[in-house]
């Protein structure tokens, strides 16, 4: 029958501060307090809504004297105080950043000096994904979540349970905008529905973990972003991301082949025609990355971010054209080379740097040639033909080879000659001397 000390994500309208200018956290005038307080009193529970800023220590301390005057027992806290507020880290202002992790790190401390711990058997702390592997714009709030794993799990030997649950972003009331719940749904991350989040929170409560992860993730889109930068130990051993990794070792595989083949082709083509082959190719596979069902929808002079790639559309496209070129492509190539044609430019730059080199005959072609003259007759003309050729040949490089000896020769002479030697030279191939 314990009350659940909860705070609110943000400060109601109009609602009083105290004397120490931070703001009263939300208590029975949060959306849905009554409706709650109506549902556990029908499931049998007796409930009390109570506004305390869990930041403020005398606030924590009144509160925690106020339940023991009645005669209430704590047995259970859950920890929920959130505020979600984003910034990039270096916009991040001192104020801001008190503000963000000050419901969750000062109340973890406050909670845990005011209670008493002989009747208390859990605390459970709502942490956040954003302190598991970071989340965009989440700098402070993720600093303040991965306060609370840590808090958890250096908890002494004789104290309350602790459990520190890493959510994924709620739906239904969370703290996730729709632009951004949208934004997280591309990269594979979906809001938590009520009834499997509070699934997995009884198996945590079940178990003895100290920290807990519940976040519903579509490995397919998540991980090929989350890895582009670097490998990522964390989750290289799920399942799903393991498939992916094997996948692209077997690409990389077959990229000299496909490398090998599309150099072929380009090798055929004049310079023009090889590069709207290569245009052609990068517009069909930005097409089908965004949505469009032509490559003439995506204009061969517009930057790819005007197009509406982000990390993860840049990741995609990566990933196709990797496939297709048998190239090796950083993440970042998309933004490096920030349109279709100034992309083809590089990536004909890539495969005909290494073709215009051709490749040397391997020592086993030589030895089927050899093979091959040595079962025909010494006047077979075509035997001859080749002997003569192969004569030839070595005659050229070896004259080749004579002179760059020579050559080599004379500037090593040039290098310690003195100067008198150096005008006799001049006068001998002028003929004068």
């Amino acid at each position: 029958r314990g009350p659940t000390s909860r705070g609110a994500g943000a400060s109601p309208p109009r609602c009083p501060r105290s004397a120490r200018s931070r703001p009263v956290r939300a208590a029975a005038w949060a959306p849905g307090a009554a409706e709650a307080v109506a549902e556990l009193a029908a499931l049998g529970a007796e409930a009390r809504v109570l506004a305390c800023d869990l930041a403020d220590r005398d606030a924590v301390a009144e509160l925690v004297r106020s339940l023991r005057a009645d005669g209430e027992t704590v047995h259970a806290v859950v920890h929920a105080a959130g505020v979600g507020r984003l910034n990039p880290v270096a916009a991040v202002t001192e104020a801001e950043l008190a503000d963000v992790v000050s419901g969750k790190i000062a109340g973890a401390r406050h909670l845990d000096e005011f209670l008493d711990p002989e009747p208390l058997d859990l605390v459970v702390h709502f942490s956040s994904i954003a302190a598991v592997w970071g989340v965009g714009d989440h700098g402070a709030y993720a600093a303040g979540n991965a306060f609370l794993d840590a808090w958890a799990q250096s908890r002494p030997a004789g104290s309350p349970r602790h459990l520190s649950v890493n959510w994924g972003p709620w739906a239904g009331g969370g703290m996730v905008t729709d632009a951004h719940a949208a934004a997280m749904s591309r990269r594979g991350v979906s809001l938590l529905d009520r009834e499997p989040a509070m699934a997995a929170l009884r198996a945590g409560l079940d178990g003895d973990d100290t920290a807990l992860t519940v976040a519903d993730i579509a490995w397919d889109r998540f991980a090929p972003v989350f890895v582009s930068a670097r490998p990522r130990p964390l989750i290289s051993e799920i399942a799903e991301v393991a498939a992916q990794a094997a996948a692209a070792r077997a690409d990389a595989e077959d990229g000299d082949q496909v490398a090998g083949e599309l150099r072929k082709r380009l090798g055929e083509l004049s310079p023009a025609e090889q590069a709207r082959l290569l245009v052609d190719l990068i517009r069909t596979a930005a097409g089908e990355v965004i949505g469009h069902d032509s490559p003439y929808a995506v204009e061969a002079d517009r930057p790819f971010r005007d197009l509406g790639f982000d990390s993860l559309t840049a990741v995609e496209l990566r990933g196709r054209l990797a496939r297709s070129t048998g190239l090796s492509l950083p993440s970042s190539v998309v933004f490096d080379y920030p349109t279709p044609q100034a992309l083809a430019e590089h990536l004909r730059a890539e495969l005909l740097s290494e073709a215009s080199v051709e490749a040397l005959p391997t020592l086993a072609e030589l030895d089927q040639l050899e093979s091959a003259l040595a079962l025909r007759d010494p006047d077979d003309i075509g035997r001859v033909r080749i002997t003569m050729r192969l004569h030839s040949l070595l005659e050229r490089l070896g004259t080749a080879e004579e002179r760059r000896q020579e050559t080599a020769e004379v500037a090593d002479r040039l290098r310690v000659a003195s100067n008198q030697e150096l005008f006799d030279l001049i006068d001998q191939d002028l003929g004068l001397s």
